[in-house]
């Protein structure tokens, strides 16, 4: 596009104002129209290709010289506010032009060398895809968020923030649950919230608006949900809006009382998410406790006391909390934790013994077993555990035993095989001397003949 061009196009002038206060700051002119009915929302992965002029025709820069083209998450002040709000309108497959002011583009500093203070640009933009934030730990799609409204400062909630919602959730075309609500997070269960959700909400600012959506293992999971007829592995689409939160209070924001309290809480909280097999809501409660109290310092005799026994419990009940989730390198790590701390623990040293037997370390479980009946002579289960485990012990001696025993036969049966080669070569080779000599008698008496 050159200059003369530029201005036969009409294009500084031209175009709809699609910036926020109306002050013709971002003009935009469709070059093609798109596809679809959506456009990309704050927090999508953006792609496009570009090329940027300044007024006078000269091309600056360009993604499709390149070959290569440009990606960045939408309204998070990674390219130019020109940009964050221009492709905000478009649909896939569109291509526009858009004429800036300094201000929604590189201001009074511009960008040297290429970019003088001051300077108006024109950029041509294709949009090919975009989506949404994936806001999971491992990044595996699970949960994916698309801000409708941002929110306002940067303060997100906590684990146990008390937060209020409006939200909505669909399963397929269908409104299955449309509520107000307020309730601490950690507690989401209770109130048919799936655990996703939670964590959803905690990426969250005051007054945003975003639509999640989650894969089944983040949502009701394979057991679905009766209440409201969501079946097993369901993918689910929440619309969310955070109208307030109180945080909860951070570690460093309490005192060694407020801890000690608060570790109580929590530790009955988990025990009753025990009883109703809520093994992951249990685990959580539990880790609170941890974080709080394996660090602090400074602590009276009856402090150190209770707060040692709050740990000890806490650590008991994540490794019988990992034993029900079949997580047993976590559930040892707990028992280890547990034993530093009173080495002749009967519940650590039995779970311990569990975590053992189901990885098959049946030496280490028996040594477990074998230690709880010396220090608790009646404890039935470590006896019959035991024996367990000595059975394996047998088992798996036996096997070794059959699979050495193949193994040396597979041997002598190959060295037999190899002799019996070996044999048969020199055979055959003995054989084929014979015939030679036949051969050469043979020749000597034609000739004389």
């Amino acid at each position: 596009m050159t200059a003369e061009e530029m201005k036969a196009d009409g294009a500084p002038m031209e175009g709809a104002d699609i910036t926020p206060k109306r002050d013709e700051g971002v003009l935009k002119v469709v070059k093609r129209e798109g596809s679809g009915t959506e456009s990309p929302m704050i927090g999508d992965k953006v792609t496009v290709h570009y090329t940027g002029w300044l007024l006078d025709g000269t091309k600056f820069d360009s993604s499709l010289d390149r070959r290569d083209k440009f990606s960045f998450d939408l309204g998070k002040g990674e390219v130019i506010k020109a940009w964050d709000i221009a492709v905000a309108t478009m649909k896939v497959g569109e291509i526009c032009r858009i004429t800036c002011k300094p201000e929604y583009a590189y201001g009074s500093a511009g960008s040297p060398p290429k970019i003088p203070p001051n300077a108006t640009l024109i950029f041509e933009i294709e949009l090919f895809e975009f989506k949404g934030e994936d806001l999971t730990d491992d990044e595996d799609g699970g949960i994916i968020r698309r801000i409708r409204k941002k929110g306002e400062g940067y303060s997100k909630p906590n684990e146990g923030a008390l937060v209020e919602i409006q939200f909505e959730g669909r399963y397929g075309d269908r409104v299955f649950d449309r509520r107000e609500l307020r309730f601490e997070i950690g507690e989401g269960d209770n109130y048919d919230l799936p655990h996703g959700l939670e964590k959803a909400i905690q990426k969250m600012e005051k007054s945003e608006e975003s639509v999640f959506y989650l894969k089944p293992n983040y949502g009701f999971g394979s057991a679905g949900k009766e209440k409201f007829q969501i079946p097993p592995d369901a993918e689910l689409q929440y619309e969310v809006k955070l109208k307030s939160f109180e945080k909860a209070k951070e570690s460093w924001e309490m005192n060694t009382d407020e801890k000690l309290e608060q570790s109580c809480i929590v530790k009955e909280r988990g025990t009753q998410y025990f009883k109703e097999g809520k093994y992951k809501r249990a685990a959580l409660q539990y880790k609170k406790i941890v974080s709080w109290l394996e660090h602090e310092s400074g602590l009276s005799d009856e402090e150190d006391t209770k707060a040692r026994s709050l740990r000890l419990a806490a650590h008991l009940n994540l490794a019988m909390c990992h034993l029900k989730l079949k997580e047993y390198s976590q559930a040892l790590e707990n028992c280890n934790k547990a034993l530093e701390l009173d080495s002749n623990n009967e519940k650590g040293l039995f779970r311990r013994g569990e975590a053992h037997l189901a990885v098959n370390d049946f030496e280490l479980a028996r040594g477990d077993f074998q230690k709880v009946i010396q220090l608790y002579p009646s404890n039935k289960a470590a006896k019959v555990q035991l024996v367990t485990c000595q059975q394996k012990i047998r088992e798996q001696h036996e096997k070794e035993k059959k699979m050495y025993a193949n193994m040396f036969q597979r041997l002598a049966d190959k060295d037999l095989k190899s002799a019996a080669a070996l044999q048969t070569s020199h055979t055959e080779d003995a054989e084929m001397k014979d015939e030679q000599n036949g051969v050469e008698d043979k020749s000597e008496v034609d000739t004389e003949a």
